[in-house]
């Protein structure tokens, strides 16, 4: 299996000094202190991760039992064994293309929940086996009989789910037949099994998936479709992208039924600028199916890698219970787990407390539901700590924004929090109790910046947005100001929806550079005095600030003229020809009155 640069150059530092000989933790310890600069805890990750993705041997010590030895792999069989699975290893096209004949099989006609639902269950079945093998192997070399080492195997301890193996997936095919009550009922002992599978197998209802038979055809085929291939060997990268594949993939049918995909080009542009540390909460109140999440997790992979990520303290709620589901299973396939989602309508009962207070995180980010309506003053008086909430007012019935923006500032670390928001343009500038609780927002200089998104970025909706971005502990020379960025221009036509724009890799990195070094440029960025604001009624549309400069064509006035010359000199030359025409026209018909 690849390993990523970071913890390749640990290898090499560790082939360096020991070759293919053994060496113990503590050598590795020294080696890696001197050379990396790594604690004794990352020298720990760094071995963890190396074994796990093959790379290095572990074995008893036949001096001590309590402690391990350590062999390295060497590069030239790790590439022969990559070359050997890569020919039986589910590519990321592969995968794709069997996704889009399990998509192309139920069209509308069944909830594309399934596809992913099944995608799970034949990925922790496959796991199971996996490491049902592995671990059936390992007691055979310790000396255990066949059916004392099978018996072990199945131990609960070793597997990341507790599944009986008549429902294995594998199991349950066997009786194409009594598919559906299989699966239900596979679902339910997994429920109860498995205390963290409870809201995504509860919601899946398979009896009413096969409610017809045209239907029933249909979950045949889709298990026979997925059949086909083994997805134990499937990285988390590849098997969460090709998760992530059916969400997009379904998002423009599904925009229309009122649910909410965010482009993951534009989670990536806000996680890169609110820049999640390890150690640090990061939190959404409206997680959706877990994209906010996801990319804060894979930001610090990409940067420090996943012993890093795994520092970050994740959470998130959801109102749905449907998509609460999907998130879950989206966190499991992506083998992100230090995560802790809850359900609930988190305006009204915001779940995660502290001491019983709302709890406090370094990072809130959420693309909650635009211009919801139903929380007026006397509705969100009626949840929980809404005195802490929503100091700075109510908003209309008709529209939720400011709601959300309240209770996001008001779960931020009063330290140290960032809050970073994708929200409908139009509470930038409507009036109203809006604008009141806008202005006092304002006055209390919470804003750091806000960014106009350009148009048709959004599946369920044409209009533009606008990324919020708060901060409870500006740098001094941020102080009084706001940074308006108009990236209204910036985007690429969408490859795959022909109706859509999205934002390219440039254009992320612009405006995230645009921020980080809180910079003006013109027709693009422009630092905003609190003063100014005020002076505009507290007004906060971007366009009002900075608006695109229009490209000037340079003009050549002598070519221009001599163009116009040519024009005029042909106009000449036609009229003299119609002018003509005319007269024998006339001289026509004179002759024929005559």
């Amino acid at each position: 299996m690849e390993i990523p640069k970071w913890l390749e150059r640990r290898y090499d530092s560790l082939w360096e000094e020991f070759g293919d000989s053994t060496f113990r933790f503590e050598q590795a310890s020294k080696v890696l202190q001197e050379k990396n600069k790594d604690s004794e805890d990352q020298v720990n990750v760094i071995l963890s991760e190396l074994r796990k993705r093959g790379w290095l041997k572990v074995d008893f010590d036949p001096h001590d039992a309590r402690k391990r030895i350590y062999k390295l792999i060497s590069k030239e069989k790790i590439i022969s064994e990559i070359l050997s699975i890569n020919k039986s290893t589910l590519t990321r096209g592969e995968l794709e293309s069997l996704l889009k004949k399990a998509a192309d099989l139920i069209r509308t006609r069944v909830d594309y929940t399934f596809i992913l639902i099944l995608l799970f269950y034949k990925r922790i079945s496959d796991k199971w086996e996996k490491d049902y093998e592995r671990v059936y192997k390992e007691a055979l070399e310790d000396g255990l009989s066949e059916e004392e080492a099978r018996e072990e195997a199945k131990n609960a301890i070793y597997h990341d789910f507790d599944i009986p193996e008549e429902f294995l997936w594998e199991n349950i095919r066997k009786d194409p037949a009594r598919l559906t009550e299989n699966f239900s009922k596979a679902m339910k002992i997994l429920a109860e099994r498995n205390s963290e599978l409870r809201d995504v197998f509860e919601n899946i209802d398979f009896v009413q998936f096969t409610s017809s038979r045209e239907n029933t055809e249909i979950l045949r085929q889709l298990v026979e479709l997925f059949s086909s291939q083994s997805f134990h060997d499937v990285s988390p990268d590849i098997l969460g992208d090709a998760y992530e594949w059916i969400l997009r993939y379904f998002a423009p049918q599904k925009a229309k039924e009122g649910e909410v995909y965010t482009p993951r080009e534009v989670i990536k542009l806000i996680v890169k600028i609110l820049d999640p540390q390890p150690g640090e909460s990061v939190y959404d109140p409206a997680c959706g199916s877990g994209g906010m999440l996801i990319i804060s997790y894979k930001n610090v992979e990409n940067e420090k890698g996943p012993g890093e990520a795994d520092k970050l303290f994740l959470y998130g709620q959801e109102a749905n219970y449907k998509t609460l589901a999907l998130c879950r299973m989206n966190h499991y396939i992506h083998d992100i787990r230090n995560v802790q989602l809850f359900h609930g309508d988190t305006l009204l009962n915001p779940k995660i407390k502290e001491r019983d207070r709302l709890k406090k995180f370094d990072v809130v980010i959420a693309n909650p539901p635009w211009n919801q309506d139903g929380y007026d003053e006397n509705t969100l008086k009626k949840g929980e700590f809404w005195r802490e909430r929503f100091k700075y007012g109510f908003p209309t019935k008709q529209s939720a924004d400011w709601a959300w923006i309240q209770h996001m500032l008001a779960s931020a670390d009063d330290e140290k929090g960032r809050v970073g928001i994708v929200i409908d343009n139009g509470c930038l500038f409507r009036g109203g109790r809006e604008k009141s609780i806008r202005t006092l927002i304002v006055m209390a200089d919470l804003i750091e910046s806000i960014i106009l998104l350009p148009e048709k970025l959004f599946y369920n909706t044409g209009a533009p947005g606008a990324i919020l971005i708060f901060n409870k502990n500006k740098p001094e020379k941020r102080k009084g100001k706001i940074l308006f960025i108009n990236a209204s221009k910036e985007f690429e036509q969408h490859p795959e929806v022909r109706k859509l724009n999205r934002l390219g890799e440039k254009h992320i990195d612009k405006i995230a550079d645009t921020y980080k070094k809180f910079k003006e440029e013109e027709g693009f960025s422009r630092i905003v005095s609190l003063d100014e604001i005020k002076e505009n009624d507290y007004n906060l549309n971007v366009s009002l600030y900075v608006f695109p400069e229009e490209e000037i064509e340079e003009i050549d006035i002598a070519k221009e003229w001599q163009e116009l010359m040519e024009i005029n000199q042909e106009l000449n030359k036609v009229e003299k020809k119609i002018e003509a025409y005319l007269k024998e026209l006339n001289y026509g018909e004179n002759k024929e009155q005559n």
